[in-house]
């Protein structure tokens, strides 16, 4: 596959989808516009690294660091078998975001394996996220510093979900996400990284949220998640996943990665709650996190 043909680079960069190619020791030799746009990273940063050396830093629902111990192209480019699946990449503004990548062998004419292709696909709500965004921004109702629903938007949703679960017994479930040692890192990095690091967190949240819940910033270092149609089961799914994913981002612009993780209380509304039950028995839980150690969730 030659390359340097700007006819095939000019179609390769008109996908939606990211694609990069690299050669048998996992060197990355090309990379297109969308994947540009879906990591942050641009080619120049990218082309000739070493994916082994967690340059990608794709991780499971889980956690695991799938550039050491299960990465899908590593196999491809021994057996020449194509694999799929869903994973989280790291983004360069230090978020997780939701993609489905597909890998196949890179041949030679004589079909021989001489690197590996991964094609991923944003699977994030971007589409329905960007509409909730334009229609916060329309009403004042947005937090500007992470671009997330601000607290007077958060508390008139809780009140109108609230009603709708008792009027048509729609589940709904509550929670509180408090970054941990939050004012460690404003003490020893400034508040400009302190900011950074808030969105970084808001990031993951909006982007692996489903079209119909919603994040906020409820103040300083907290958030509140206000997710429908869910069951405890679920809930522990979803807030677990969320604890990973963020613990799993990073910005990395220092010499050593800055991350952190988050405390969760989260609770399912009940019939004979109201605003403040609901809100006061979130906010017990989360206390239950930070005081049994942090990087954990509580549910009710």
């Amino acid at each position: 596959m030659d390359l340097s043909d700007h006819s095939l680079t000019k179609i390769l960069d008109s996908l939606h989808d990211g694609l990069y190619f690299t050669d048998k020791n996992r060197r990355i030799i090309y990379w297109n516009a969308a994947a540009e746009r879906i990591t942050g990273y641009p080619a120049k940063e990218v082309i000739g690294t070493n994916c082994s050396l967690n340059i990608l830093n794709h991780i499971n629902c889980q956690g695991t660091l799938l550039c050491e111990q299960q990465c899908p192209l590593a196999k491809t480019i021994v057996d020449g078998l194509h694999r799929d699946g869903e994973i989280y990449l790291h983004h360069k503004q230090g978020h997780r975001v939701p993609v489905s990548v597909r890998v196949t062998p890179l041949l030679d004419d004589d079909d021989n394996i001489i690197g590996g292709i991964e094609l991923f696909t944003d699977i994030s709500n971007r589409e329905a996220t960007e509409l909730r965004l334009r229609e916060l921004q329309q009403l004042a109702l947005i937090d500007h510093l992470t671009q997330l629903a601000n607290r007077a938007y958060l508390e008139r949703e809780l009140n109108g979900r609230l009603e709708e679960m008792k009027r048509i017994q729609v589940p709904l479930a509550l929670m509180f996400i408090d970054i941990d040692h939050f004012k460690q890192v404003n003490d020893n990095h400034g508040h400009n990284i302190g900011d950074q690091v808030l969105q970084m967190v808001a990031n993951t949240l909006n982007t692996n949220a489903r079209p119909f819940d919603l994040y906020g910033r409820w103040g300083g270092e907290e958030f509140m998640g206000l997710v429908r149609n869910i069951n405890r089961a679920d809930l522990e799914t979803l807030t677990e996943r969320l604890r990973i994913l963020i613990a799993g981002s990073f910005l990395d612009d220092f010499d050593h990665p800055l991350s952190v993780t988050v405390s969760i209380g989260a609770t399912l509304a009940v019939d004979g709650d109201s605003v403040k039950s609901l809100l006061e028995r979130a906010d017990t839980l989360l206390y239950r996190s930070k005081h049994n150690g942090r990087n954990q969730v509580s549910i009710a």
